[in-house]
């Protein structure tokens, strides 16, 4: 019941959407609400905009609308919408430019176009994004075309608003042959934009040239009409169907632009600049819309290196669409495809798909020019992690020695293909970082365009995303284990700040059992700190910052624990750890183990099931593994 209830509601819905009335009707809502004859341009930005925008702590603007779908393109993102839509949105010039999005093969091109393709439909059906058109229009034409250009201009200072475009040739030829020249008797009506029913949104893929017709582009003639109407220039005999016909008031996607024939590119250059083209044995024929086409860098290249194509490629404004390069939004891609597969009863072990989303963005970074930041700390930078001696505000001129990095390198496909090829043969139904690493590389040997050289940098990105995935198994098997010593974690701590107290009030320690005074205890400070590389020159600064942090805590009626200082918890787990090294060894790696250690590993395991994600399968495995690694 509860879905035919929703279908009565998306019945009202239409309904409620259709209106129908005369352009005398239309004026009066244009009086009232002028954004109704917004052109293509400025309804997307509208349209992206009322999705929602966000700022970081930057002051970037992150834009809801493509969040649904695109991952760590948020650089690329803004810049489209703010020097390519928002102007356009304004009249400015950069309106008459193609917009041609440049890229690697799966690096999210096509998913944009579909995303404004689709937010179009979305919003033409919204009040704020309503559009009509004059009543049976091929080209659902905006009706302010039917006000002669004598009047425009006293229209303009009446409804402040600016009227461009001329009469499509069929609405021409009805105003005079139905109407008699009575513009306000015209009928207009709403027009919902529809791909599917090729309404404001066209699409146009190249294919052979030699059987490849205009006529797809620009429509074409009617031969069954001819004897009626008599001339191939009567609109009657035409058929206004091309792409450029149907996409007018919206988009039209032209999918890799540049591998087509010349003579459809020519219609291009006084679309983007003049807003008409040349169709039949018309006139030019005015469109408003927004053209977005897509390529790759090889043949970007190719097309500006011809001096023949310098007239369209000063109409072109490129935007590059790279690979992401965070690890944390390549993750979110995959599970996004994964999510839209059948495999979503698979379990994916914690660090799986992090695994590879290492590997991928690892061979898509270049190497910095800064001596001290290799490719992991890169990566990390990329990915908003702090790294030791390096600033986060290092991360903008980073990105500037390198403007073109992430146009080459894994591609999510092949990625995807292989995690499918993992997920497939799983017969545990359940899939680990292992598994994942394993499956990358194998698929190696199968790729086509890898060469040796290539092979051989890619399997040192597997080996640095296995050590990654060896430091995180080491890291959750030790807070597995370290929460059954949790107190004695607290000791640790406590102890520890006692001692750095006094180190900084240069006091002593007061013995809890003597009560005698006794100097800081140095190797018990040293012991710690030296688990996350604090150095003898560094030790004074670094217990000064948490004497001041415990401050802060007080002043604010906070306790401080060692929770509450990632650093600090991290080294007293580590010293924790070095101290339990053996019991966890003997209990992980043991063949025959013992009642009191299988106790200890169902409750590791128990903890790994209940607090990190991972199932009995894989957290068995996980234990099994750190074993393997602290007895190398």
């Amino acid at each position: 019941m509860s879905f035919l209830r929703n279908l009565d509601e998306y019945r009202s819905a239409r309904r409620d959407r259709e209106w129908t009335g005369t352009f005398a009707d239309y004026l009066e809502m244009v009086r009232r609400q002028p954004s109704i004859c917004q052109f293509s341009h400025s309804r997307i930005y509208r349209m992206i905009v009322a999705a929602g925008v966000e700022r970081d702590e930057n002051g970037k603007r992150r834009y809801r609308f493509f969040s649904r779908e695109l991952f760590g393109l948020d650089d690329n993102l803004e810049r489209l919408v703010e020097e390519y839509f928002h102007p356009a949105a304004h009249r400015l010039d950069v309106r008459k430019r193609i917009l041609l999005l440049m890229g690697p093969v799966s690096g999210g091109k096509s998913t944009l176009v579909n995303l404004l393709k689709r937010g179009l439909e979305q919003f033409s059906r919204t009040e704020e994004g309503a559009l009509y058109a004059i009543k049976g229009c091929p080209m659902q034409e905006e009706p302010l075309h039917l006000i002669p250009q004598e009047l425009r201009e006293v229209f303009a200072r009446e409804f402040n608003v600016t009227v461009e475009g001329e009469l499509c040739p069929v609405c021409r030829l009805r105003l005079e042959a139905d109407y008699g020249g009575r513009i306000e008797d015209v009928p207009v009506e709403r027009v919902i934009l529809s791909e599917e029913k090729r309404v404001g949104i066209g699409t146009f893929s190249p294919s052979d040239p030699k059987s490849q017709d205009i006529s797809e582009l620009t429509g074409s003639i009617d031969f069954s009409t001819i004897a009626e109407y008599g001339a191939e220039s009567d609109p009657r005999a035409y058929r206004f169907d091309g792409e450029l016909n149907i996409a007018n008031r919206g988009l039209m996607e032209f999918q890799e632009m540049l591998k087509c024939d010349e003579k459809f590119l020519w219609n291009l250059l006084s679309l983007s600049q003049e807003g008409n083209f040349k169709a039949g044995r018309f006139a030019l024929i005015s469109a408003d819309e927004v053209i977005v086409a897509h390529t790759n860098e090889a043949e970007y290249r190719s097309f500006i290196g011809n001096r023949k194509n310098e007239a369209l490629i000063s109409r072109l404004f490129v935007m590059r669409i790279p690979y992401n390069l965070s690890v944390s939004e390549e993750i979110r891609i995959y599970e996004k495809l994964i999510r839209q597969s059948d495999l979503k009863s698979v379990h994916l072990s914690p660090y799986a798909l992090r695994a590879a989303a290492v590997f991928s963005v690892l061979s898509r970074l270049r190497e910095s020019r800064k001596s001290d930041i290799d490719l992991v700390k890169k990566m990390k930078l990329y990915d908003r992690e702090e790294v030791e001696g390096v600033h986060p505000k290092d991360l903008a001129e980073l990105k500037r020695e390198h403007p073109d990095e992430g146009m080459s390198g894994v591609d999510p496909r092949y990625v995807v293909n292989r995690l499918s090829s993992a997920l497939i043969r799983s017969e545990a139904r359940c899939v680990n970082a292992l598994d994942v690493l394993r499956a990358l590389r194998d698929g190696l040997d199968q790729h086509p365009s890898i060469e040796r050289e290539d092979r051989e940098r890619l399997l040192n990105f597997i080996a640095v995303a296995r050590r990654e995935y060896d430091e995180f198994a080491r890291r959750e098997v030790q807070r597995a284990f370290l929460h059954s010593y949790e107190e004695s974690a607290r000791v640790l701590f406590d102890n520890y700040l006692d001692n750095v107290e006094a180190f900084c009030e240069g006091i002593g320690v007061r013995d809890p059992i003597t009560g005698e005074e006794l100097e800081p205890d140095e190797k018990l400070m040293r012991t710690i700190e030296e688990q996350i590389g604090i150095s003898e020159n560094a030790k004074k600064t670094f217990r000064e910052e948490i004497l001041i942090r415990i401050s802060a805590y007080a002043r604010k009626g906070k306790g401080f624990d060692y929770t509450r200082h990632q650093v600090l918890r991290e080294a007293i787990e580590k010293k924790l750890f070095a101290d339990l090294k053996d019991v966890i060894k003997i209990t992980t790696s043991t063949r025959h183990p013992g009642a009191e250690q299988l106790n200890r590993m169902e409750e590791v395991k128990a903890r790994l099931v209940a607090d990190r994600g991972f199932c009995p399968v894989c957290a068995g495995e996980l234990l099994r593994y750190v074993g393997s690694l602290l007895n190398r």
